[in-house]
């Protein structure tokens, strides 16, 4: 299983960011190591030696079949459902590599850095480009998005990423998360929500 994500996605993050990889004319692809994934309610165990750690809601999209150079007008059959999830950023150790250059993948690979929520077949939602989700901390709501607002479309990072990487079933996309990321702390409880339905709930320890 391979997990893939999106940098700078949603332009309100992006100018929150002072970031100008919006106007980059390919998205910003990294991985996440398949021992970041955090499923069925287990809690997030905050790691102490990574400083600061932020939540970035996202909607998750569930690849359903093979696929290697998917043309974008049928990447529509690559995906079967999505799912609320969370990527976990270690926001000091990215800082960090970021002034000197480095890649991502440990400040955004490490253990239970890919929570997801339950998954939601996608012939139960309006549409891919319509879904709204929403990030609760405690029972406020601390970040919400609209799939509509992404800068690249979910049909479009999979052709694109399937020029690179052949995809298989049960790998995962994250598509990228829009504005307000924040920090969390031990004992916080954090829900997830896709158009109104919770399907992501667990705590941090």
């Amino acid at each position: 299983m391979k997990i893939f994500a999106v940098g700078f996605n949603y332009p309100c993050y992006n100018k929150l960011q002072d970031c100008p990889l919006y106007n980059q004319e390919h998205p910003v692809i990294f991985t996440k190591a398949d021992s970041a994934l955090l499923k069925n309610r287990k809690p997030f165990f905050l790691p102490d030696h990574l400083g600061r750690i932020d939540y970035e809601a996202e909607m998750v999209v569930r690849i359903c079949r093979l696929g290697k150079s998917i043309p974008e007008r049928f990447a529509h059959r690559y995906y079967d459902a999505v799912t609320c999830g969370i990527d976990f950023t270690a926001r000091d150790l990215q800082r960090t590599l970021a002034s000197q250059g480095l890649p991502w993948e440990m400040c955004k690979g490490f253990d239970g850095a890919a929570a997801i929520g339950e998954w939601i077949p996608v012939d139960k939602i309006k549409g891919i480009q319509q879904v709204h989700f929403r990030l609760d901390i405690n029972g406020q709501t601390v970040q919400q998005g609209e799939t509509a607002d992404m800068l690249r479309s979910v049909d479009c990072l999979i052709a694109y990423i399937s020029q690179y990487y052949t995809l298989r079933t049960g790998d995962l996309l994250f598509t990228g998360t829009p504005s307000a990321t924040g920090p969390v702390a031990v004992d916080d409880h954090l829900t997830g929500f896709l158009d109104d339905q919770k399907v992501l709930e667990f705590n941090v320890k």
